[in-house]
């Protein structure tokens, strides 16, 4: 079954992505996952989608959310997150991922943010799945940019327009940072805590109380959101385990398929440009 990594245990989930070469900042997704339950993970963009059949369980910021069928999910860049099913014949659903500058050139509005991560809505589920649907399905560049227009339009009311905190960053702001630029190296409890000014017992606490995980599972959601762009771009998988700090092709297969549900060759096979 086409998107069906080999770690799958149910014959039932699948998943498969896709990139639009002349939109690039887009990734289209589709899925229906039975059994396996994701690992927390993170989109570097706003994750916009719909559940077309079954229910979904999620943790999100610290919260357990279920997502029925007619449900629009609305995720902010940089949020991790978890999935699994919620009823016994698992979930189906459509999803689209924005990079912010695209959305921000596309629309020149500036510090979107969704507050609600969940809603029951029929009508903007039919649409959202429809308009994903089309564009992956389009090659034509005009056609696909009118289909994004739309689309961005579907979900704009759900959206706020400001700055969601004062200028100024937050201690744990400053480690995540720290951890988005050196993920590719052997990062200790130590440093991370120094980055904060606390001890290391502090630190993972306070750390896992504000992000809702703990910092090894922020780096390897970091990890894999980058070994992610470096499939795209066509990287072979040993040189992206080796430029993600992954100790060998086999822990970014494992690491890889427990947070997106398909194996890095297999994305890569799915989006990487030709």
């Amino acid at each position: 079954m086409e998107g069906v990594p080999e770690q799958f245990n149910d014959k039932r989930d699948c998943a498969s992505f896709r990139h639009l070469d002349l939109l690039p900042g887009i990734e289209l997704y589709h899925a229906h996952i039975s059994r396996y339950a994701f690992e927390p993970h993170t989109h570097e963009a706003f994750g916009i989608g719909a559940i077309e059949a079954g229910a979904e369980r999620f943790r999100y910021r610290g919260t357990q959310y279920v997502a029925p069928a007619n449900s629009v999910v609305t995720m902010n860049p940089d949020e991790l997150h978890t999935g699994e099913a919620e009823t016994a014949d698992g979930w189906r659903y459509r999803m689209v991922y924005l990079d912010p500058a695209l959305l921000e050139q596309v629309t020149g509005i500036r510090h979107w943010w969704f507050s609600d991560v969940t809603r029951h809505d029929p009508l903007r589920t039919r649409l959202i799945c429809a308009q994903i649907h089309s564009l992956w399905h389009t090659d034509d560049p005009l056609a696909q940019q009118g289909i994004l227009l739309n689309l961005i339009d579907t979900f704009r009311p759900l959206a706020h327009h400001a700055p969601q905190r004062p200028e100024g960053a937050h201690r744990f702001d400053r480690v995540r940072e720290y951890l988005h630029d050196n993920y590719m190296n052997s990062l200790t409890l130590d440093e991370l805590a120094n980055v904060a000014a606390l001890s290391p017992y502090h630190f993972q606490r306070q750390f896992k109380a504000h992000f809702h995980v703990t910092p090894h599972q922020m780096l390897m959601a970091i990890r894999l959101w980058r070994a992610k762009a470096f499939l795209s771009q066509g990287m072979p998988a040993a040189d992206v385990a080796a430029a993600t700090g992954l100790s060998d092709q086999s822990h970014l297969t494992r690491a890889f398929t427990h947070r997106y549900g398909i194996t890095p060759v297999r994305y890569q096979k799915q989006v990487a440009r030709r």
